[in-house]
Protein backbone atom coordinates (compact mmCIF):
# COMPACT_ATOMS: atom_id res chain seq x y z
CA UNK A 1 0.00 0.00 0.00
CA UNK A 2 1.18 3.69 -0.69
CA UNK A 3 2.78 5.52 2.13
CA UNK A 4 0.06 8.41 1.29
CA UNK A 5 -2.39 6.54 1.64
CA UNK A 6 -1.04 4.30 4.41
CA UNK A 7 -0.79 8.23 6.32
CA UNK A 8 -4.53 9.22 5.21
CA UNK A 9 -6.48 6.27 6.61
CA UNK A 10 -4.46 6.23 9.89
CA UNK A 11 -5.00 9.68 9.86
CA UNK A 12 -8.71 9.41 9.70
CA UNK A 13 -8.87 7.04 12.37
CA UNK A 14 -6.61 8.55 14.55
CA UNK A 15 -8.69 12.01 14.59
CA UNK A 16 -11.90 10.76 14.89
CA UNK A 17 -10.08 10.44 18.45
CA UNK A 18 -9.27 13.72 18.63
CA UNK A 19 -12.96 14.84 18.77
CA UNK A 20 -13.15 12.36 21.78
CA UNK A 21 -10.78 13.88 23.67
CA UNK A 22 -12.14 17.02 22.89
CA UNK A 23 -15.45 15.83 25.74
CA UNK A 24 -12.85 15.50 28.09
CA UNK A 25 -11.15 18.68 27.60
CA UNK A 26 -14.41 20.72 27.72
CA UNK A 27 -16.26 18.30 30.99
CA UNK A 28 -13.67 17.16 33.17
CA UNK A 29 -15.38 17.00 36.12
CA UNK A 30 -18.37 15.48 34.68
CA UNK A 31 -15.95 12.40 32.88
CA UNK A 32 -14.08 12.02 36.18
CA UNK A 33 -17.37 11.59 38.08
CA UNK A 34 -19.15 9.29 35.69
CA UNK A 35 -16.18 6.93 35.12
CA UNK A 36 -15.69 6.28 38.87
CA UNK A 37 -19.47 5.54 39.49
CA UNK A 38 -18.47 3.22 36.15
CA UNK A 39 -15.82 1.56 38.22
CA UNK A 40 -17.59 1.37 41.24
CA UNK A 41 -20.96 -0.45 39.53
CA UNK A 42 -18.82 -2.66 37.75
CA UNK A 43 -16.84 -3.64 41.44
CA UNK A 44 -19.51 -3.76 43.49
CA UNK A 45 -20.10 -7.81 43.54
CA UNK A 46 -16.49 -8.56 43.82
CA UNK A 47 -14.65 -8.78 47.65
CA UNK A 48 -13.89 -5.36 48.17
CA UNK A 49 -16.98 -4.05 46.43
CA UNK A 50 -19.11 -5.78 48.97
CA UNK A 51 -16.25 -5.08 52.08
CA UNK A 52 -17.21 -1.22 51.24
CA UNK A 53 -20.56 -1.14 50.40
CA UNK A 54 -19.92 -0.30 46.76
CA UNK A 55 -23.57 -0.83 46.08
CA UNK A 56 -24.61 2.09 48.10
CA UNK A 57 -21.85 4.31 46.52
CA UNK A 58 -23.86 7.30 44.53
CA UNK A 59 -20.88 10.32 44.66
CA UNK A 60 -18.19 10.98 45.23
CA UNK A 61 -18.75 11.96 48.56
CA UNK A 62 -19.53 8.56 49.34
CA UNK A 63 -16.93 7.08 47.74
CA UNK A 64 -14.51 9.61 49.98
CA UNK A 65 -16.17 8.25 52.50
CA UNK A 66 -16.19 4.65 52.55
CA UNK A 67 -13.66 3.44 51.01
CA UNK A 68 -10.27 3.90 52.81
CA UNK A 69 -6.36 5.38 51.26
CA UNK A 70 -4.34 2.50 50.33
CA UNK A 71 -0.80 1.99 48.80
CA UNK A 72 0.75 -1.28 47.61
CA UNK A 73 1.69 -2.72 51.48
CA UNK A 74 -1.99 -2.96 52.58
CA UNK A 75 -3.16 -4.24 48.95
CA UNK A 76 0.03 -7.13 48.63
CA UNK A 77 -2.27 -9.98 49.94
CA UNK A 78 -5.08 -9.18 47.79
CA UNK A 79 -2.86 -9.66 44.81
CA UNK A 80 -1.34 -12.21 45.63
CA UNK A 81 -4.34 -14.83 46.20
CA UNK A 82 -4.92 -13.02 42.34
CA UNK A 83 -1.64 -14.00 41.68
CA UNK A 84 -2.09 -17.66 42.86
CA UNK A 85 -5.36 -18.08 40.61
CA UNK A 86 -8.52 -16.66 42.56
CA UNK A 87 -10.73 -14.48 40.70
CA UNK A 88 -13.72 -11.63 41.51
CA UNK A 89 -11.14 -10.24 44.78
CA UNK A 90 -10.60 -6.36 43.72
CA UNK A 91 -11.73 -6.62 40.04
CA UNK A 92 -14.43 -8.81 38.20
CA UNK A 93 -12.78 -9.34 34.90
CA UNK A 94 -9.82 -12.30 35.04
CA UNK A 95 -6.80 -10.36 36.23
CA UNK A 96 -4.20 -13.16 34.14
CA UNK A 97 -1.08 -10.20 33.93
CA UNK A 98 0.87 -8.61 36.82
CA UNK A 99 3.39 -6.07 36.11
CA UNK A 100 6.72 -6.72 38.44
CA UNK A 101 8.49 -3.56 39.13
CA UNK A 102 10.65 -3.16 42.39
CA UNK A 103 10.64 0.79 42.09
CA UNK A 104 14.10 2.64 42.45
CA UNK A 105 15.21 1.20 46.10
CA UNK A 106 13.43 -1.39 47.91
CA UNK A 107 14.97 -4.72 46.17
CA UNK A 108 11.42 -6.61 46.80
CA UNK A 109 9.15 -6.91 43.74
CA UNK A 110 5.75 -5.25 43.21
CA UNK A 111 3.03 -7.10 41.24
CA UNK A 112 1.08 -4.67 39.80
CA UNK A 113 -2.31 -6.08 38.43
CA UNK A 114 -2.74 -5.32 34.79
CA UNK A 115 -7.04 -6.01 33.57
CA UNK A 116 -7.40 -6.24 30.30
CA UNK A 117 -9.71 -3.70 30.59
CA UNK A 118 -6.11 -1.51 31.76
CA UNK A 119 -4.36 -3.58 28.77
CA UNK A 120 -6.69 -2.44 26.18
CA UNK A 121 -8.17 0.99 27.37
CA UNK A 122 -5.20 2.64 29.25
CA UNK A 123 -2.25 1.10 27.49
CA UNK A 124 -2.85 0.58 24.33
CA UNK A 125 -5.04 3.02 23.61
CA UNK A 126 -2.57 5.53 25.12
CA UNK A 127 -0.12 4.47 22.59
CA UNK A 128 -2.87 5.02 19.81
CA UNK A 129 -3.46 8.91 21.64
CA UNK A 130 -0.14 9.23 21.22
CA UNK A 131 0.29 8.63 17.60
CA UNK A 132 -2.70 10.96 16.85
CA UNK A 133 -1.89 13.86 18.77
CA UNK A 134 1.43 13.53 17.15
CA UNK A 135 0.28 13.19 13.65
CA UNK A 136 -2.45 16.30 14.19
CA UNK A 137 0.05 18.35 15.21
CA UNK A 138 2.58 17.38 12.32
CA UNK A 139 0.03 16.24 9.15
CA UNK A 140 3.40 16.01 7.12
CA UNK A 141 4.70 13.50 9.05
CA UNK A 142 6.23 10.16 7.66
CA UNK A 143 6.16 8.25 10.62
CA UNK A 144 4.64 5.22 9.20
CA UNK A 145 7.88 5.65 6.18
CA UNK A 146 9.47 3.39 8.88
CA UNK A 147 9.92 1.56 12.57
CA UNK A 148 9.54 2.92 15.62
CA UNK A 149 12.85 2.07 17.65
CA UNK A 150 11.36 0.61 21.20
CA UNK A 151 13.90 -0.48 24.15
CA UNK A 152 11.96 -1.49 27.03
CA UNK A 153 12.65 -4.13 29.66
CA UNK A 154 14.92 -6.72 30.12
CA UNK A 155 12.61 -9.17 31.59
CA UNK A 156 10.48 -12.18 29.61
CA UNK A 157 6.95 -12.98 31.16
CA UNK A 158 6.73 -15.95 33.72
CA UNK A 159 4.19 -18.42 34.35
CA UNK A 160 2.69 -19.08 37.30
CA UNK A 161 -0.87 -20.64 39.03
CA UNK A 162 -2.10 -19.30 35.40
CA UNK A 163 -0.83 -16.33 35.81
CA UNK A 164 1.86 -14.25 33.85
CA UNK A 165 4.38 -11.35 34.89
CA UNK A 166 6.90 -9.55 34.10
CA UNK A 167 8.36 -5.95 33.34
CA UNK A 168 4.98 -4.11 32.08
CA UNK A 169 7.28 -3.46 28.67
CA UNK A 170 7.55 -7.08 28.71
CA UNK A 171 3.69 -7.83 29.05
CA UNK A 172 2.94 -4.84 26.69
CA UNK A 173 5.59 -6.23 23.81
CA UNK A 174 4.36 -9.95 24.23
CA UNK A 175 0.07 -9.09 23.94
CA UNK A 176 0.85 -5.65 21.39
CA UNK A 177 -1.53 -5.92 18.34
CA UNK A 178 -0.20 -7.20 15.55
CA UNK A 179 -0.10 -3.71 13.75
CA UNK A 180 2.08 -2.38 16.11
CA UNK A 181 4.53 -5.17 16.58
CA UNK A 182 4.38 -4.78 12.38
CA UNK A 183 5.46 -0.95 12.67
CA UNK A 184 8.33 -1.96 15.41
CA UNK A 185 11.79 -3.23 16.17
CA UNK A 186 13.49 -5.00 17.19
CA UNK A 187 11.19 -7.90 16.72
CA UNK A 188 9.73 -9.21 20.13
CA UNK A 189 13.04 -11.83 20.29
CA UNK A 190 15.59 -9.26 21.17
CA UNK A 191 13.13 -6.93 22.58
CA UNK A 192 12.43 -9.46 26.08
CA UNK A 193 16.24 -11.24 25.78
CA UNK A 194 17.19 -10.71 29.56
CA UNK A 195 20.66 -10.03 29.48
CA UNK A 196 20.90 -6.15 29.15
CA UNK A 197 24.21 -6.21 27.81
CA UNK A 198 23.84 -8.77 25.53
CA UNK A 199 20.30 -7.70 24.48
CA UNK A 200 22.20 -4.27 23.87
CA UNK A 201 24.25 -5.45 20.79
CA UNK A 202 21.59 -7.53 19.59
CA UNK A 203 19.52 -4.50 19.28
CA UNK A 204 22.24 -2.57 17.42
CA UNK A 205 22.79 -5.16 14.88
CA UNK A 206 19.10 -5.27 14.49
CA UNK A 207 18.39 -1.75 14.25
CA UNK A 208 20.79 -0.30 11.90
CA UNK A 209 19.45 -2.53 9.18
CA UNK A 210 16.23 -0.61 10.00
CA UNK A 211 14.59 2.20 8.57
CA UNK A 212 13.77 3.80 11.66
CA UNK A 213 11.52 6.86 11.70
CA UNK A 214 10.69 7.26 15.73
CA UNK A 215 12.47 5.95 19.22
CA UNK A 216 10.79 5.16 22.09
CA UNK A 217 12.15 4.32 25.75
CA UNK A 218 13.79 5.84 29.23
CA UNK A 219 16.32 8.99 28.33
CA UNK A 220 18.90 7.02 30.13
CA UNK A 221 19.17 3.77 28.44
CA UNK A 222 18.30 5.17 25.11
CA UNK A 223 21.32 7.18 25.27
CA UNK A 224 22.98 3.94 26.08
CA UNK A 225 21.99 2.40 22.97
CA UNK A 226 22.35 5.73 20.92
CA UNK A 227 26.60 5.52 22.32
CA UNK A 228 27.02 1.92 21.23
CA UNK A 229 25.08 2.38 17.86
CA UNK A 230 27.34 5.62 17.38
CA UNK A 231 30.65 3.58 18.11
CA UNK A 232 29.60 0.44 16.12
CA UNK A 233 28.86 2.34 13.07
CA UNK A 234 31.69 5.08 13.63
CA UNK A 235 28.78 7.83 12.76
CA UNK A 236 28.68 11.59 14.46
CA UNK A 237 24.84 11.85 14.25
CA UNK A 238 21.98 9.18 14.36
CA UNK A 239 20.82 10.76 11.31
CA UNK A 240 23.84 9.48 9.85
CA UNK A 241 22.52 6.12 10.54
CA UNK A 242 18.46 6.84 10.09
CA UNK A 243 18.40 10.30 7.94
CA UNK A 244 13.95 10.10 8.35
CA UNK A 245 14.46 10.31 12.00
CA UNK A 246 11.84 12.47 13.26
CA UNK A 247 10.93 12.30 16.83
CA UNK A 248 11.54 10.49 20.35
CA UNK A 249 8.73 9.31 22.59
CA UNK A 250 10.49 9.29 26.19
CA UNK A 251 9.27 8.85 29.96
CA UNK A 252 10.55 7.08 33.27
CA UNK A 253 12.68 9.86 34.12
CA UNK A 254 13.36 13.58 33.63
CA UNK A 255 14.81 14.35 30.51
CA UNK A 256 16.63 17.35 31.35
CA UNK A 257 19.80 16.05 32.89
CA UNK A 258 20.38 14.44 29.52
CA UNK A 259 18.56 16.79 26.77
CA UNK A 260 22.05 18.91 25.67
CA UNK A 261 23.54 15.51 25.28
CA UNK A 262 20.78 14.19 23.22
CA UNK A 263 20.75 17.72 21.11
CA UNK A 264 24.76 16.49 20.06
CA UNK A 265 23.56 13.12 18.78
CA UNK A 266 20.30 15.00 17.10
CA UNK A 267 21.52 17.89 16.05
CA UNK A 268 18.45 19.34 13.83
CA UNK A 269 16.02 21.85 14.87
CA UNK A 270 12.80 20.21 13.83
CA UNK A 271 13.70 16.88 15.73
CA UNK A 272 10.68 16.19 17.90
CA UNK A 273 10.18 15.09 21.54
CA UNK A 274 7.30 14.00 23.05
CA UNK A 275 7.00 13.16 26.92
CA UNK A 276 4.98 10.76 28.33
CA UNK A 277 4.11 9.92 31.98
CA UNK A 278 3.23 5.99 32.17
CA UNK A 279 4.13 3.55 35.09
CA UNK A 280 2.93 -0.13 35.99
CA UNK A 281 0.00 1.22 37.52
CA UNK A 282 -1.19 2.63 34.48
CA UNK A 283 -0.82 5.25 31.46
CA UNK A 284 -1.70 9.13 33.50
CA UNK A 285 -0.55 11.63 31.08
CA UNK A 286 1.46 12.83 27.58
CA UNK A 287 2.88 15.37 25.65
CA UNK A 288 -0.11 16.90 23.44
CA UNK A 289 1.66 19.64 21.78
CA UNK A 290 4.70 20.61 19.76
CA UNK A 291 5.78 23.47 21.86
CA UNK A 292 4.91 22.81 25.34
CA UNK A 293 7.09 20.50 27.62
CA UNK A 294 3.97 19.91 30.29
CA UNK A 295 1.68 16.82 29.72
CA UNK A 296 -1.90 16.73 29.16
CA UNK A 297 -3.93 14.31 31.90
CA UNK A 298 -5.91 11.93 30.52
CA UNK A 299 -9.25 11.64 31.84
CA UNK A 300 -10.68 8.24 30.35
CA UNK A 301 -8.38 5.66 30.13
CA UNK A 302 -10.38 3.98 33.55
CA UNK A 303 -8.46 5.93 35.80
CA UNK A 304 -9.94 8.54 38.53
CA UNK A 305 -7.63 10.87 39.76
CA UNK A 306 -7.51 12.54 43.51
CA UNK A 307 -4.38 14.18 45.07
CA UNK A 308 -3.05 14.90 48.64
CA UNK A 309 -1.39 18.36 49.05
CA UNK A 310 2.32 17.43 49.82
CA UNK A 311 2.00 20.23 52.77
CA UNK A 312 0.26 18.26 54.87
CA UNK A 313 1.34 14.71 53.16
CA UNK A 314 1.18 11.57 55.81
CA UNK A 315 0.09 14.04 58.66
CA UNK A 316 -2.78 13.17 60.89
CA UNK A 317 -5.90 13.74 59.25
CA UNK A 318 -4.40 14.75 55.83
CA UNK A 319 -6.43 16.16 52.89
CA UNK A 320 -7.14 14.30 49.99
CA UNK A 321 -9.12 16.18 47.01
CA UNK A 322 -10.95 15.26 43.64
CA UNK A 323 -9.17 16.91 40.32
CA UNK A 324 -11.68 19.78 40.39
CA UNK A 325 -9.77 20.95 43.71
CA UNK A 326 -6.30 21.26 42.85
CA UNK A 327 -4.83 24.42 42.07
CA UNK A 328 -2.02 25.24 39.31
CA UNK A 329 1.58 25.57 41.34
CA UNK A 330 1.31 23.16 43.86
CA UNK A 331 3.14 19.83 44.61
CA UNK A 332 0.52 17.07 44.85
CA UNK A 333 0.96 13.18 45.59
CA UNK A 334 -1.41 11.14 43.26
CA UNK A 335 -3.99 8.63 44.23
CA UNK A 336 -5.38 6.36 41.67
CA UNK A 337 -8.64 4.44 41.35
CA UNK A 338 -8.48 2.19 37.70
CA UNK A 339 -10.25 -0.82 35.71
CA UNK A 340 -7.67 -3.09 37.41
CA UNK A 341 -8.70 -2.54 40.44
CA UNK A 342 -6.36 -0.59 42.45
CA UNK A 343 -9.19 1.71 44.93
CA UNK A 344 -7.45 4.85 46.15
CA UNK A 345 -3.92 3.58 45.70
CA UNK A 346 -1.36 5.98 46.25
CA UNK A 347 1.32 5.71 43.36
CA UNK A 348 3.68 7.36 45.40
CA UNK A 349 4.87 9.75 42.46
CA UNK A 350 3.82 13.42 42.65
CA UNK A 351 3.07 16.21 40.32
CA UNK A 352 2.75 19.60 40.37
CA UNK A 353 -0.11 21.42 38.17
CA UNK A 354 0.82 23.78 34.96
CA UNK A 355 -2.80 24.10 34.27
CA UNK A 356 -6.25 23.39 35.27
CA UNK A 357 -7.93 24.09 31.82
CA UNK A 358 -7.10 21.90 30.54
CA UNK A 359 -5.53 19.90 33.18
CA UNK A 360 -1.36 19.96 32.67
CA UNK A 361 1.12 18.57 34.80
CA UNK A 362 4.84 18.49 35.27
CA UNK A 363 6.04 15.16 37.13
CA UNK A 364 7.75 16.49 39.89
CA UNK A 365 8.87 13.72 41.89
CA UNK A 366 8.54 10.70 44.77
CA UNK A 367 6.61 11.05 47.68
CA UNK A 368 9.97 8.82 49.16
CA UNK A 369 12.38 10.52 46.81
CA UNK A 370 13.06 13.50 48.60
CA UNK A 371 15.37 14.99 51.15
CA UNK A 372 13.82 16.55 54.06
CA UNK A 373 16.32 15.54 57.14
CA UNK A 374 16.08 19.67 58.06
CA UNK A 375 13.31 21.01 56.99
CA UNK A 376 14.75 21.70 53.59
CA UNK A 377 12.06 19.84 51.64
CA UNK A 378 14.12 19.31 48.85
CA UNK A 379 12.79 17.88 45.39
CA UNK A 380 13.49 16.09 42.09
CA UNK A 381 12.55 18.82 40.44
CA UNK A 382 14.33 21.61 42.25
CA UNK A 383 17.84 19.16 42.07
CA UNK A 384 17.09 18.92 38.12
CA UNK A 385 16.56 22.86 37.64
CA UNK A 386 19.61 23.56 39.87
CA UNK A 387 21.94 21.19 37.80
CA UNK A 388 20.74 22.50 34.42
CA UNK A 389 21.73 25.77 35.50
CA UNK A 390 25.14 24.75 36.78
CA UNK A 391 25.93 22.50 33.96
CA UNK A 392 24.41 25.28 31.28
CA UNK A 393 27.08 27.93 32.99
CA UNK A 394 30.28 25.11 33.39
CA UNK A 395 29.81 23.61 29.75
CA UNK A 396 29.38 20.02 31.57
CA UNK A 397 26.85 16.97 31.09
CA UNK A 398 25.42 14.66 33.82
CA UNK A 399 25.48 11.28 33.15
CA UNK A 400 23.34 10.16 36.28
CA UNK A 401 23.24 11.62 40.16
CA UNK A 402 22.20 10.70 43.90
CA UNK A 403 22.15 12.24 46.69
CA UNK A 404 21.50 12.23 50.73
CA UNK A 405 21.70 14.27 54.09
CA UNK A 406 24.64 14.05 55.96
CA UNK A 407 22.87 13.66 59.56
CA UNK A 408 24.07 16.48 62.36
CA UNK A 409 26.44 14.84 64.86
CA UNK A 410 26.34 16.91 67.89
CA UNK A 411 29.98 18.66 66.34
CA UNK A 412 29.10 19.07 62.78
CA UNK A 413 26.51 20.94 61.02
CA UNK A 414 24.31 19.43 58.51
CA UNK A 415 24.68 19.24 54.85
CA UNK A 416 23.52 16.97 51.85
CA UNK A 417 26.11 14.77 49.91
CA UNK A 418 25.91 14.37 46.51
CA UNK A 419 27.16 11.31 43.74
CA UNK A 420 27.76 12.88 40.25
CA UNK A 421 28.84 11.26 37.27
CA UNK A 422 29.24 13.37 34.53
CA UNK A 423 30.34 12.83 30.97
CA UNK A 424 31.91 16.13 30.48
CA UNK A 425 33.06 17.01 33.59
CA UNK A 426 33.46 20.64 34.53
CA UNK A 427 36.95 22.00 33.95
CA UNK A 428 36.72 24.23 37.77
CA UNK A 429 34.88 21.44 40.35
CA UNK A 430 34.95 23.95 43.01
CA UNK A 431 32.93 26.70 40.67
CA UNK A 432 30.62 24.06 39.73
CA UNK A 433 29.76 23.12 43.32
CA UNK A 434 29.23 27.11 44.49
CA UNK A 435 27.50 27.21 41.34
CA UNK A 436 25.31 24.07 41.73
CA UNK A 437 24.74 25.60 45.70
CA UNK A 438 23.69 29.09 44.60
CA UNK A 439 20.86 27.57 42.40
CA UNK A 440 19.58 24.86 44.57
CA UNK A 441 19.05 28.13 46.82
CA UNK A 442 17.50 30.26 44.13
CA UNK A 443 14.87 27.82 43.33
CA UNK A 444 14.08 26.61 46.87
CA UNK A 445 13.50 28.82 49.85
CA UNK A 446 13.38 26.57 52.84
CA UNK A 447 16.78 25.17 51.50
CA UNK A 448 18.06 28.64 51.13
CA UNK A 449 17.07 29.46 55.02
CA UNK A 450 18.89 26.45 56.35
CA UNK A 451 21.69 27.33 54.16
CA UNK A 452 21.88 31.00 55.13
CA UNK A 453 25.25 31.86 57.15
CA UNK A 454 25.90 27.90 57.06
CA UNK A 455 22.63 28.12 60.05
CA UNK A 456 21.69 24.59 59.93
CA UNK A 457 23.29 22.93 56.62
CA UNK A 458 27.07 23.18 55.56
CA UNK A 459 27.81 23.99 51.51
CA UNK A 460 26.84 20.76 49.96
CA UNK A 461 29.40 17.85 49.65
CA UNK A 462 30.01 17.03 46.37
CA UNK A 463 31.75 13.27 44.87
CA UNK A 464 32.89 13.31 41.13
CA UNK A 465 31.98 9.69 40.85
CA UNK A 466 34.00 7.44 38.52
CA UNK A 467 32.88 6.47 34.99
CA UNK A 468 30.09 3.37 34.95
CA UNK A 469 29.70 4.04 38.64
CA UNK A 470 26.14 3.84 38.85
CA UNK A 471 25.65 1.47 35.70
CA UNK A 472 27.89 -0.71 37.96
CA UNK A 473 25.50 -0.30 41.13
CA UNK A 474 22.46 -1.22 38.99
CA UNK A 475 24.39 -4.14 37.23
CA UNK A 476 25.51 -4.99 41.39
CA UNK A 477 21.53 -5.14 42.04
CA UNK A 478 20.74 -6.85 38.95
CA UNK A 479 18.53 -4.00 37.28
CA UNK A 480 20.21 -3.33 34.44
CA UNK A 481 18.06 -2.17 31.69
CA UNK A 482 14.60 -1.19 30.67
CA UNK A 483 12.43 0.65 33.47
CA UNK A 484 15.05 0.88 36.39
CA UNK A 485 16.51 3.86 36.89
CA UNK A 486 19.07 5.55 40.03
CA UNK A 487 16.84 6.88 43.10
CA UNK A 488 17.50 10.33 43.14
CA UNK A 489 17.08 11.67 46.35
CA UNK A 490 16.56 10.24 49.43
CA UNK A 491 16.91 10.95 53.69
CA UNK A 492 18.06 7.29 54.04
CA UNK A 493 22.25 7.05 53.62
CA UNK A 494 21.93 3.23 52.31
CA UNK A 495 22.48 4.02 48.22
CA UNK A 496 25.32 6.76 49.30
CA UNK A 497 26.65 4.30 51.86
CA UNK A 498 27.30 1.85 48.58
CA UNK A 499 28.40 3.76 46.28
CA UNK A 500 30.97 5.15 48.73
CA UNK A 501 32.33 1.75 49.02
CA UNK A 502 31.84 0.97 44.81
CA UNK A 503 33.73 4.14 44.06
CA UNK A 504 36.63 3.24 46.48
CA UNK A 505 36.75 0.16 45.61
CA UNK A 506 37.55 0.69 42.18
CA UNK A 507 39.82 3.46 42.63
CA UNK A 508 42.02 1.13 44.80
CA UNK A 509 41.80 -1.79 43.11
Amino acid sequence: MPIPLVNSIASWFLKKRIHQMELFLKYPHEVQNELLLKLVHKAKNTEIGKKYGFKDIRSYNDFAQQVPITNYEASHEMIERARRGESNIFWPSPVKLFAQSSGTTNAKSKYIPVSPEALEDCHYAASKDLLCVYLNNNPDSQLFTGKSLRLGGSKRLYESNGTSYGDLSAILIDNMPFWAEFSSTPGNEVSLMSDWEVKMQAIVQETVQEKVTSLAGVPSWMLVLINNILATTGKQSLFEVWPNLEVYFHGGVSFEPYRDQYRKVLPRHDFKYYEIYNASEGFFALQDKNERSDLLLMLDYGIFYEFIPMDCYGQPGQKIIPLSEVEKGKNYAIVITTNSGLWRYRVGDTVRFTSINPYRIRVSGRTKHHINAFGEELIIENAEEALKKATALTQSEIVDYTAAPIFMDGKEKGAHEWFIEFKVAPKDPEHFNQLFDKALQEINSDYEAKRKNNMTLNPPTIHYARTDLFYDWLKSKNKLGGQHKVPRLSNSRELVEELLVLNAACTQG
